[in-house]
């Protein structure tokens, strides 16, 4: 069937002009805007399944996720957890709940991405359905819109658009962090933030820049919550970093590995 372009726009001749349109882009390719849109819309509210708070009610938890308090060792204070992620449940279940959950997080936004990459395995589709994907965990239509930080959806998408990258850049950032800064805080971050010259240099394509460049804000914008937490105890001398590592399954973890490089000084901040 032929297409009739106008002014960058392509539309089936005699269908409404709100319906089966494309925008051409990127050298002429074409793009359909409706696919984007439903691609977008099921990807959000998949990601927007509250996988944790379905957990409190199968596990008969009375208390939610977000309401959990972390007394700062030494202190009065207490380190409030606001997000209703894999990491808060892991406080509040364990470290097998908490990971399985993880993993469920990780399946609401890979299957909506790889479906939309199988429908449309040439174009972009699948990055909009990415991010929709880690929008909706974030925040929930259908928890009031709090949600996690974005890891797990994160890396839902990414191991569509580029496993490979996504496994390696994880991988080498946690070790890079751990045992050659001895930094917490890059070692979480950094596998999101490598992937931003991996997908540059394997694809040379500024769209896909602009989605892992759209992922790295997304997550940042959900950490704030925590980092003006973090900081303000920090600046009163309640908390150090190894403290709120300690609050979590996968933190304790860091530090067991952490102290095989740096012991004494591991020992030194747990006083």
């Amino acid at each position: 069937m032929s297409q009739v372009f106008m002014d960058g726009w392509s539309c089936f001749p005699g269908a409404p002009t709100t319906f089966l349109c494309s925008v051409r882009w990127c050298g002429g390719c074409s793009v359909d805007v409706n696919l984007l849109v439903i691609s977008g819309v099921v990807s959000y509210l998949s990601g927007a399944i509250p996988i944790s708070r379905i957990a409190t009610l199968v596990l008969r938890q009375k208390d939610a996720l977000d309401e959990i308090e972390v007394p700062v060792p030494g202190t009065d204070e207490v380190y409030r957890v606001t997000s209703m992620g894999a990491a808060a449940a892991s406080m509040k279940f364990g470290a097998t709940a908490g990971c399985t959950i993880g993993l469920l997080d990780i399946a609401k936004v890979f299957l909506p991405v790889l479906l939309f990459r199988f429908i449309d395995p040439t174009g972009y589709t699948h990055l909009v359905a990415a991010i929709a994907g880690m929008v909706g965990h974030n925040w929930p239509v259908f928890n009031r819109f709090k949600g996690g930080r974005g890891i797990s959806s994160a890396y839902g998408g990414l191991l569509v658009v580029d496993w490979l990258g996504a496994l390696l850049c994880a991988f080498g950032g946690l070790c890079f962090g751990l045992f050659v800064l001895q930094d917490f805080i890059f070692a979480y971050l950094a596998g999101l933030g490598l992937m931003i010259p991996w997908l540059w240099f394997t694809t040379r394509d500024p769209i896909y820049l602009l989605y892992i460049l759209s992922v790295n804000v997304l997550f940042a914008v959900a950490m704030i919550p925590d980092l003006r937490q973090y900081l303000r105890l920090r600046k009163q001398g309640a908390v150090d970093l190894d403290t709120v590592m300690a609050t979590t399954p996968m933190g304790r973890g860091m530090l067991k590995m952490m102290r095989v490089v740096r012991p004494n000084k591991v020992a030194r901040d747990g006083n």
